[in-house]
């Protein structure tokens, strides 16, 4: 067994700029290339959930984590580009809101205890699937998926903490430091999710496999970002961490069992045993002190708590609609599929 002290951290990775899927996500990466004169199509027929326009998003957020190749680190504040990424923000944005209505006087617990109540029979669930029919294929093709944010895990949710004050910032840095490995870079979990990408077999590139991602994927990784970026949506950004934590650790334990049922490494297995232990702890400290601390200091913000925690859930259903359409078909949930053909 491979064990923290012998095993090669992951390197930083600059990935290239992803191919284009229509005019927007064109129009996007010509700019970034440098192109002048770039006539940017309004975003407003174009599909808020589709492919061209969430990579032209996602593309635009990843300026503020690892950049691209070949793109200057100036163009993270270029205004230009900002006020393109405000239109595409605009139509997802009014896209959720228009999907996912909140009540007036919606309670952001109530929204949370719902989060608990899962499927008898586990209809619908991918984690659920993968347990008890997935394949080794379809957990590698959901590892690269999932590795668009598991490979900067808890980044998104970081923008969060200068925009949060006394119980629920203690609280919130609490959790990141945990997820950040407490202090020890081999125990960060975006590192054990490279681990695990090693175990399956997958390339652990940063960005790697964005090209072979769909859109449904790429919008849950843009919620985050969107939140997190935009200080008037930070308590919809804490309703989103709540989620991701509330529902972590009994999907993490149906995940890991898929992966020893498949005969995969300890690596693969530990990241999610991890995430059954840490987030079940998480799950209380972010209910009780970052959501509790929140509404305490500012209880008008509950209605963005239930929209983030119910706009979590409306795209993982999407997601796990197109991931499960597709394996119960026989098929593949990646857009280019070969790239899992091959080890990293």
């Amino acid at each position: 067994m491979t064990t923290t002290t012998d095993r090669r951290l992951s390197r930083r990775t600059v990935p290239a700029l992803p191919a284009p899927r229509g005019p927007l996500s064109a129009a996007v990466m010509d700019l970034l290339r440098g192109e002048r004169d770039v006539d940017v199509p309004s975003p407003a027929e174009a599909s808020p959930y589709g492919d061209d326009l969430q990579l032209a998003l996602y593309v635009l957020y990843e300026l503020h984590y690892q950049g691209f190749e070949g793109v200057s680190d100036a163009r993270e504040w270029d205004s230009g580009l900002l006020a393109v990424r405000g239109t595409l923000e605009d139509r997802f944005l009014g896209a959720l809101r228009a999907d996912v209505p909140v009540g007036e006087g919606d309670s952001a617990w109530a929204a949370l205890d719902e989060l608990q109540v899962e499927p008898v029979d586990g209809t619908g669930s991918v984690s659920h699937f993968l347990r008890d029919e997935g394949t080794l294929a379809q957990l590698r093709e959901y590892a690269a998926l999932r590795s668009l944010y598991h490979l900067k895990e808890a980044d998104p949710h970081a923008w969060v903490i200068p925009r949060l004050y006394g119980r629920a910032k203690a609280a919130m840095v609490a959790v990141e430091f945990d997820e950040f490995g407490g202090g020890r870079a081999d125990e960060i979990h975006a590192q054990l999710f490279a681990d695990l990408m090693t175990d399956l077999g997958l390339e652990t590139a940063y960005g790697h496999y964005v090209d072979a991602a769909p859109a449904e994927v790429l919008a849950t990784v843009n919620l985050m970002s969107l939140f997190g970026l935009h200080r008037a949506l930070r308590a919809a950004l804490v309703g989103h961490f709540a989620s991701v934590e509330v529902t972590s650790s009994p999907g993490s334990r149906r995940l890991a069992e898929a992966l020893r049922r498949v005969g995969a490494g300890p690596a693969a297995v530990r990241f999610y045993t991890e995430h059954v232990e840490a987030d079940a702890v998480h799950e209380q400290v972010v209910r009780h002190d970052v959501v509790g601390g929140l509404l305490e200091d500012e209880p008008g913000l509950e209605a963005d708590v239930v929209f983030g925690i119910r706009a979590t859930g409306h795209l993982e259903d999407r997601l796990a609609t197109r991931l499960l359409a597709a394996w119960r078909d026989g098929g593949t949930a990646l857009r280019t599929p070969e790239r899992t053909a091959t080890a990293a």
